[in-house]
């Protein structure tokens, strides 16, 4: 016969064995290569870094107050200005940096509101922020 069988002469039950040696074969690779990198983690590279105290330097922004009671009367921190003065009064407060802080009386009209943060804008002042309570504060 040309063609011969890989079974020549033995039985034709199939193999019941697991043949372990490629999975030994891998794991002794694994772990030598587990060996030999392990302590390479651990090592670190020494370096001489300079000491320097320096302190942080926080600069905090000027905050501006303005207030605008019910009878539309402007308030900058605490002082009355006429409506005309306020665009000059802004003008010397305003900086990169400024805030303003808006409280607004609850029976001031909006238009009036809007005024007062049109001006703000003009003279350079873009942070603006509105200043509320709680309810049931007095």
């Amino acid at each position: 016969m040309a063609f011969g069988s890989f079974n020549e002469g033995g039985s034709a039950q199939p193999m019941a064995e697991i043949n372990t040696t490629p999975l030994v074969d891998v794991m002794l690779v694994l772990l030598v290569i587990f060996i030999i990198t392990a302590p390479l983690l651990n090592q670190a590279v020494p370096v001489d870094l300079p000491k320097v105290s320096a302190t942080q330097v926080e600069q905090k922004p000027q905050v501006v107050q303005l207030a605008l009671d019910g009878n539309s009367q402007v308030f900058i921190n605490g002082e009355v200005v006429a409506g005309e003065a306020l665009a000059t009064r802004l003008q010397g407060l305003a900086g990169p940096e400024t805030e303003l802080h808006l409280r607004a009386d609850r029976g001031t009209r909006y238009e009036k509101v809007a005024q007062v943060m049109a001006t703000a804008q003009r003279v350079g002042i873009a942070k603006i922020a509105f200043v509320t309570e709680e309810p049931g504060r007095p």
